[in-house]
């Protein structure tokens, strides 16, 4: 399964202040503490270990022990969660929504990338034990983002009415997508295991955190993931300080705030992610997630009648930590104090706005975690690959846009050279002797000199277009084959692991595609991977 690697940059994928971190670009370090190499980890472990108490490990265990009550734990999962209770141990932590059927390809990439970046930190520092985390996002209320999965460029739609937190969500309706996306698959034995696990999941359990921790259980349990649901009492009340301060001296709006400016006052043009409210807490209960807001004094949960003092509110957030619920800004703050956590592995959204919270970290003296873009791969077939090769096509050729590619393919293949580089450097190097010429003469004449130059640039140019067209129609059968296989691999002209979902693959690989990926992946790589199946 041979793997090939290109700069993120080079994808034209991902943002530019992305590919500034990855570059570790100077300008960016106030906005992280260190940055995720093998040998900085010595560090944030020291940092860590003094930070985290032993009072949060036996809640955190204790509480993991409970959610994995009804679930068929493996052995290494059990041996994880068990480690956690010693002070030696630590989390590498990815987290995502609770997307039908896992959603796009990526998700799988987060936690393959947490599994192996574990191993690599064992062997690297064997005095300590790592633990994968998958913190399940079972307050999020964004059902609309998570209701569907794509399957053979059709999407898969779960269709009902949602409110609240979505993992609380009963799976009424879920039998009718089963049987559609059942009657899509044959009856090999791939088929009828993706059948099952889908019935498993989704028709045989109440709500929807249930039926997401068994999915992702029994893809991973071999290597020993962890799964985490926040939405747990017992881990809210250590959270209770910090939600304390978020109602009452707001102090993550300031903070982030404050971040916001100074990215935006930075070179790189770089987009801020998320923006904070003055509280970033929900108020959750049944059928209900909704903010939180404070005007003079009297406190209240959007689009209900519940209202409280200051001193009700605090008393009702001791009594019943349960009903109050992070928001995108408090949620990595929630996730650093309950877990002895040493880096979170994320998309580059994710990235984004985890480079805003830096300080806020700071003045609530949590440790800030390291931050590693998750592995990216395309995968591709060998018969895809053969291909490409046949048509004297590089894999990377196919991150370009279409036009682009379409005129880069037609360039190489093209038996006239179509490329006016040369042209248009030889008039360049003629007007700069005219522009003496006017200089010695009369300067006015610049002007004209200049005018003359645009006209004849834009001449060759407008040339070289009509030719490069002329040529795309008499190759257009050749072009045709290699857009065909970009719209395959590339869906939607947008990333293969953005869109499809894993069942695509598990129909021809079966069970073997987590191992294989296990075995090809390199989380402190830092490179987009291009995996031949």
């Amino acid at each position: 399964m041979p793997t090939d690697c290109i700069p993120f940059r080079e994808t034209n994928y991902f943002s530019s202040l992305i590919c500034d971190y990855l570059d570790e670009n100077n300008a960016l370090k106030p906005f992280y503490n260190h940055f995720p190499k093998l040998e900085n980890f010595e560090s944030q472990i020291s940092e860590k270990q003094n930070a985290f108490t032993s009072e949060t490990r036996t809640v955190l265990v204790q509480s993991l022990k409970k959610q994995y009550e009804s679930v068929a734990i493996s052995n290494a999962t059990q041996k994880h969660i068990d480690l956690l209770a010693e002070d030696n141990t630590f989390t590498i932590t990815t987290g995502h929504q609770l997307n039908l059927f896992t959603g796009p390809l990526y998700f799988f990439y987060k936690i393959i990338s947490t599994i192996n970046l574990c191993k690599q930190l064992k062997a690297a520092y064997p005095k300590q034990n790592f633990v994968p985390v998958y913190w399940m996002a079972t307050e999020d209320h964004d059902f609309d983002e998570i209701n569907y999965f794509n399957f053979r460029g059709a999407k898969i739609q779960w269709d009902r009415a949602a409110s609240g937190a979505v993992g609380e969500l009963q799976l009424d309706g879920l039998e009718h997508v089963y049987e559609v996306f059942s009657s899509q698959l044959n009856s090999t034995t791939n088929a009828e295991e993706l059948k099952s696990l889908f019935r498993s999941a989704y028709l045989e359990h109440q709500n929807l955190t249930e039926a997401m921790r068994y999915l992702v259980n029994t893809l991973f349990k071999d290597y020993g993931l962890v799964i985490v649901d926040g939405n747990d009492k017992e881990l809210k009340r250590v959270f209770i300080p910090f939600m304390k301060d978020e109602l009452i001296d707001q102090t993550s709006f300031e903070k982030v705030s404050q971040s916001n400016e100074q990215l935006n006052a930075l070179d790189g043009n770089y987009k801020i992610q998320v923006n904070p409210r003055a509280i970033n807490l929900f108020y959750i209960t049944e059928n209900i997630r909704e903010r939180i807001v404070e005007i003079d004094g009297v406190y209240s949960v959007l689009n209900t009648e519940m209202t409280w003092t200051k001193d009700e509110l605090l008393r009702h957030l001791n009594e019943a930590p349960e009903n109050f619920s992070p928001n995108v800004i408090m949620r990595p703050l929630f996730q650093e104090v309950i877990l002895p956590n040493l880096c979170y592995i994320g998309g580059g959204g994710e990235l984004a706005y985890w480079l805003q919270l830096k300080s806020n970290f700071e003045t609530q003296k949590v440790v800030f975690p390291m931050l590693l873009l998750r592995n990216s791969v395309l995968l591709i077939t060998d018969k895809q690959k053969e291909k490409l090769e046949n048509l004297g096509v590089a894999v990377k050729d196919l991150f370009l846009n279409q036009e682009d590619l379409k005129t880069k393919v037609t360039q190489q293949i093209s038996d006239i050279k179509i490329d006016f580089s040369k042209q248009k450097a030889h008039l360049k190097t003629q007007f700069e002797d005219l522009y003496q010429l006017a200089a010695q003469t009369d300067n006015s004449f610049k002007g004209a000199v200049a005018a003359q130059e645009r006209k004849q640039i834009k001449g060759l140019e407008h040339l070289e277009k009509r030719l490069l067209k002329a040529q795309k129609r008499k190759l257009s059968d050749y072009l045709e084959r290699v857009i065909l296989l970009q719209d395959v691999l590339f869906p939607g002209q947008s990333l293969q692991e953005r869109n499809m979902n894993f069942s695509e693959f598990y129909l021809e690989y079966g069970n073997s595609i987590i191992p294989k990926l296990i075995e090809e992946l390199e989380p402190l790589k830092g490179e987009f991977c291009i995996v031949t199946l």
